[in-house]
């Protein structure tokens, strides 16, 4: 899948948190200042075009709904970072996570526990 602009993840989680909605609907979950209707539109008409959305036709107007779960969406990311950065290796991530102090040894316990419990 295509990546996202930081317009179209925003748009995203908005389908994610609220299901179904027109893009007018939509607007209103916006902070001031608002989007404009058409940028808008235009950002919810490209996350059709990469995939993320699809819609339903009521008289003039479209109802858009999400095909990709947010679920779906962040393995797709992690392994998008991971490929890029870590040439692939889920263990240099790990490992890097750990120098870093992000990751504590007994987080890394913690982990190893649940995936061998599975």
């Amino acid at each position: 899948m295509k990546r996202l602009t930081n317009k179209e993840e925003v748009a995203m989680n908005h389908f994610w948190e609220h299901g179904s909605m027109f893009v007018k609907d939509m607007l209103e979950l916006y902070d001031a200042p608002k989007p404009h209707f058409n940028t808008l539109s235009t950002v919810v008409r490209g996350l059709e075009e990469k995939g993320y959305v699809a819609h339903r036709a009521f008289g003039s107007t479209y109802q858009y709904y999400p095909t990709v779960s947010r679920e779906e969406f962040s393995k797709r990311t992690l392994k998008s970072v991971i490929s890029k950065y870590f040439n692939n290796s889920y263990l240099g991530a790990v490992s890097s996570l750990v120098e870093e102090e992000d990751l504590s040894l007994d987080d890394l316990k913690k982990l190893i526990d649940q995936v061998e419990r599975g």
